[in-house]
C-alpha cells in the first residue's frame, strides 16, 4: 500500500507547506466555530419549539446536542490530525483522492455562498427595523457597504477579522446570556417533570429535525487549520466548548422565553418579545442589535472560511493559481477574499441565490457523511497520527454519527437533492 500514489491532497497534509502564517489561537477558533452555530435561527426558534414540543421544548436542545454530539466527534478527531487549510475538502481529499475532494469543496463553497447572500438580506432586513421606510437604492447602498467592510477587514489581516468578530460575538451573546440568567433563575421543578411528557411520535420528529440544525454550521470552522498555532490541540476543544456553550443558551433561553411571553407559540420574534417583556422597549431594542450581531457575526464567520476553500483547492491545482495568493503585507488570500465577496453581493442584490436556498441541508449531511467515512484513511495517510484524539467508545461514536446523519437524511426533500446532483 505504501507504494500507491497518494492523493495529492494528501502530499500538502505531509508536507504542511502552505503561505498562510499560524496567527489563530484557542480563542480564534472557538469565535469561528460559535459563529458558525449561532446565526438568526436561535432568534426564531424558540417560538417554533413551543409550538411542537409545548413544555417539553427546553429538552429538546439537550437531545439535538446528545444527537450532533457523535458528528462533532469526529470532526474533532479529523481536525486533531490534519494541519492544513481545507476542512472537510481536504478531509474528503486525502481519503478519497482529488476529485472527490473537489466536489465537497464545490458543494461546501456555493452552499456557504448562498447562505451568505441570505443571510445578507437578513441583515439589512433587521437593520430596517430601525429604518421601516428604506427605498431599493438605500437597500442596495447598505448591502454594498456591509459586503464591503467584511471584504476589507478579511484582507486587511487576520487580527482585524478576529477582533471584529470577537466584539461581534460579545454583542450577540450579552442579551442572550442575560436571557440565559433568567432561565437558570426559573429553573424548578417544573422543567425537571415536563421531561416525562414528550410530544406525539411526529411532532417530536418535527421538533428535533428543527433544533438540531440549531447546531450546525461549525464545520466551517475547522476550514482555517492551516493557520491555527496548534490545530492538533485548539480545535478539538473549540469544537467541544462550542457545543457546551451553544447548548446551555439555547436550553436556559428556552426556559426564560417560556417565563416571559405567554404565548409563546404564537409569537414572530419570541426573543424580541421576551426582551421587551424583561425591560421594556429598550429590551426590544437590544434584542433587535444582538440580532444584528449575530447575523453580522455569521456573516464575518463565512467570510474569513469560505474563501479559504478556493485557496486551498487552488494550493492543491484545481483550481487557477491566483485564488492562492497571498497579500504580500497582510498574509491573507485576498483574491478568494475579493471574489467570495463580489460574488455574494451579486447575488443578494439580484436574489438569484433563492433558488439555490434548497442546496445547504442536504449538502451539509453530504459533507458529515463523507468526513465520517474518511476517517480510517484519513488516520492512515496522515503524517501526525500519533497527535489524533481517542474517542472513547471506539467505532461505535462515527457508527452513531453515520446513523444520525442518515436519519436526518430521510427528512431532506427530493428538490434539495436533485438541485445538489445539478450542481456537483
Amino acid at each position: 500500500r505504501m507504494n500507491q500514489p497518494i492523493p495529492q491532497p494528501a502530499v500538502r497534509q505531509a508536507t504542511i507547506v502552505e503561505p498562510l502564517g499560524r496567527r489563530l489561537g484557542p480563542v480564534a477558533l472557538w469565535l469561528l466555530v460559535i459563529n458558525g452555530m449561532i446565526g438568526a435561527g436561535i432568534f426564531g426558534v424558540p417560538a417554533d419549539a413551543q409550538r411542537l414540543a409545548g413544555d417539553f421544548s427546553p429538552w429538546l436542545f439537550v437531545f439535538g446536542a446528545v444527537l450532533i454530539a457523535p458528528i462533532m466527534l469526529c470532526f474533532a478527531q479529523l481536525a486533531s490530525v490534519v494541519r492544513a487549510t481545507g476542512g472537510p475538502a481536504l478531509y474528503a481529499g486525502i481519503a478519497f483522492g482529488p476529485f472527490v475532494g473537489f466536489q465537497i469543496g464545490w458543494a461546501f463553497y456555493i452552499a456557504r455562498l448562498v447562505g451568505f447572500a441570505a443571510n445578507l438580506n437578513l441583515l439589512v432586513t433587521s437593520i430596517a427595523y430601525f429604518r421601516p421606510d428604506m427605498g431599493p437604492s438605500l437597500r442596495v447602498g447598505l448591502l454594498a457597504a456591509l459586503c464591503g467592510s467584511m471584504v476589507w477587514v478579511n484582507i486587511t489581516g487576520v487580527k482585524a477579522a478576529m477582533r471584529s468578530l470577537g466584539t461581534l460575538t460579545i454583542l450577540k451573546l450579552a442579551p442572550l446570556f442575560a436571557l440565559a440568567i433568567v432561565g437558570l433563575v426559573g429553573l424548578d421543578r417544573a422543567v425537571f417533570d415536563s421531561v416525562a411528557e414528550p410530544p406525539s411520535g411526529a411532532d417530536l420528529g418535527a421538533a428535533m429535525l428543527l433544533v438540531i440544525y440549531a447546531y450546525v454550521g461549525f464545520e466551517s470552522g475547522l476550514v482555517p487549520a492551516g493557520e491555527s498555532r496548534n490545530p492538533h490541540r485548539d480545535m478539538p476543544r473549540a469544537l467541544l466548548l462550542a457545543l457546551v456553550v451553544s447548548t446551555g443558551v439555547y436550553v436556559l433561553v428556552q426556559i426564560a422565553t417560556q417565563r416571559l411571553v405567554p404565548d409563546l407559540a404564537n409569537a414572530e420574534r419570541p426573543i424580541v418579545d421576551a426582551g421587551r417583556a424583561l425591560i421594556g422597549e429598550p429590551g426590544a431594542i437590544i434584542v433587535v442589535l444582538a440580532i444584528i450581531a449575530s447575523v453580522g457575526g455569521n456573516l464575518l464567520g463565512s467570510m474569513f472560511s469560505t474563501p479559504r476553500i478556493t485557496y486551498s483547492l487552488s494550493l492543491d491545482q484545481q483550481l487557477p493559481p491566483i485564488f492562492a495568493r497571498v497579500h504580500p503585507t497582510h498574509g491573507t488570500p485576498w483574491f478568494s477574499v475579493l471574489v467570495y465577496g463580489a460574488v455574494a453581493f451579486a447575488l443578494a442584490v439580484s436574489g438569484s441565490f433563492v433558488w439555490l436556498a434548497v442546496l445547504s441541508v442536504f449538502v451539509r449531511l453530504l459533507i458529515y457523511l463523507t468526513c465520517i467515512a474518511a476517517m480510517p484513511r484519513v488516520h492512515a495517510r496522515s503524517p501526525d497520527n500519533d497527535a489524533r484524539i481517542t474517542l472513547r467508545g471506539g467505532p461505535a461514536v462515527p457508527i452513531l454519527g453515520l446513523l444520525v446523519s442518515v436519519g436526518l437524511l430521510s427528512r431532506v426533500q427530493s428538490e434539495s437533492v436533485i438541485a445538489t446532483v445539478i450542481l456537483l
